[in-house]
């Protein structure tokens, strides 16, 4: 990994899909040494407002990179731990 980056996991209290995405990034998250914060968005008027329908949230950096389930391989893409292959050509890039 070349840059540190930041994980935030948006979730709500009850939901089973912020258990499943909190496992994920709690793994991948231990293996990369890359920090990672968890918030709860009903304690924030403005998160429910843009994120109610859509939780878990996860965002990198500040920037939102998935919501409802969290792809490991994609995760780990985005963080730079795996290459990105073209779908066209198979090369990594």
């Amino acid at each position: 990994m070349t840059a540190q980056h930041v994980i935030a996991l948006l979730s709500r209290p009850g939901c089973h899909l912020c258990d499943d995405a909190r496992a994920v990034i709690a793994r991948v998250a231990g293996e990369l040494n890359v920090p990672w914060t968890e918030r709860d968005i009903t304690q924030s008027e403005q998160d429910l407002r843009e994120y109610s329908e859509m939780v878990p949230v996860i965002l990198i950096d500040g920037v939102q990179h998935d919501f409802w389930r969290v792809d490991e391989r994609r995760l780990r893409r985005a963080l730079g731990a795996l290459p990105v292959h073209s779908a066209s050509d198979g090369a990594v890039r």
